[in-house]
């Protein structure tokens, strides 16, 4: 098993690329916003360096996100590595499908996302549509 501190490296990381794709920000615009080359960010993304504390938060602030952000999901992924039941849907949100279609989705307005989101449950047969 690998060391916590580089678990959450990474973890941090897959948060960091998650939200600058959701944004549709490059690495490069996400680094001017943040005074540092891309290429850290690269690094940031992958695991490979840490994020300090004022760097999470000067991030944070450029992807308009709280800190905390950054940590939401980490005990239960730290859990399931540890009981070995593995990433599961965690790629699903990697995607540039997925990302896509969120950013398709939250560009409507509430009725029309409303109605598509009990399209989606009505196709997949989990919800009736009133």
């Amino acid at each position: 098993m690998e060391p916590m501190g580089n678990n959450i490296d990474v973890h941090l990381g897959k948060r960091l690329r998650r939200r600058r794709r959701l944004l549709g920000l490059t690495q490069q615009q996400l680094a001017g916003a943040c005074g540092v080359r891309f290429q850290q960010i690269q690094k940031y993304e992958c695991g490979a360096n840490r994020i300090s504390a004022a760097r999470l938060w000067q991030l944070s602030e450029a992807l308009e996100v709280p800190v905390g952000y950054f940590y939401d999901g980490f005990a239960e992924a730290a859990q399931r590595e540890t009981s070995g039941e593995g990433e599961g849907g965690g790629e699903m949100f990697a995607r540039k499908e997925t990302l896509d279609l969120i950013r398709a989705y939250y560009q409507l307005g509430e009725r029309p996302r409303r109605r598509l989101l009990d399209l989606a449950k009505s196709l997949n047969g989990d919800h009736p549509v009133a």
